[in-house]
């Protein structure tokens, strides 16, 4: 079983209002992100919140998931909301976490599919997808590589131990720069609307 963890912490500074809750379509930023690990066959999946505990909580309970909650959002620091996560993820059978971002409405359910695809077929510990040699989200982790993952601290981050890792990375190209956009400003969210 593959376990997703969705990064939704953030303070939203640059957008200047919680933008996990901007409309998307029929729902929200964060509900589209959801609602696509779900069309890809995710079941269990864990939002971790921060800034706008409450609002983001309702999202995800409005979709079934479960959410956790990081005290130290407001450090700014990606990491903690990811190892939060992965400790949330460990308490089930998973055996590998894929690891997405709250903010990138426009990630494609047929991506998310194929880098867990490529996890049944190879088991690989560590596959991250690419378009034109950039690396995006979601990427995954293997259960062995977690604890790895638990030991950073800042200022370390993921990109450290994907890089340490490099010779052990297996990329899956994809066709679309979804994986690379994400929502920072009111300019990013006006132009990716649908």
């Amino acid at each position: 079983m593959i376990a997703a963890i969705i990064l939704a912490a953030g303070e939203s500074k640059r957008m200047g209002q919680p933008k996990m809750l901007l409309p998307w379509g029929e729902t929200t930023v964060l509900g589209r992100v959801i609602s696509a690990y779900q069309e890809a066959g995710l079941e269990n999946i864990i939002v971790v919140t921060g800034a706008a505990r409450e609002q983001v909580t309702a999202v995800a309970e409005q979709y079934g998931v479960s959410s956790a909650f990081n005290e130290q959002y407001a450090s700014g620091e990606m990491l903690s909301s990811l190892q939060l996560g992965l400790r949330a993820a460990m308490n089930n059978p998973a055996k590998a976490a894929l690891i997405g971002l709250g903010d990138q409405p426009q990630v494609q359910a047929g991506c998310i599919k194929q880098v867990c695809e490529i996890y049944r077929k190879r088991n690989a510990n560590l596959i991250v997808p690419s378009f034109e040699r950039r690396r995006g989200h979601p990427w995954l982790i293997g259960r062995p590589l977690w604890n790895e993952l638990l030991d950073l601290r800042a200022p370390q981050s993921p990109r450290d131990l994907l890089n340490r890792r490099g010779e052990e990375i297996l990329y899956v190209e994809v066709d679309t720069p979804s994986i690379l956009a994400d929502l920072d400003t009111p300019q990013d969210y006006q132009d990716a609307r649908p």
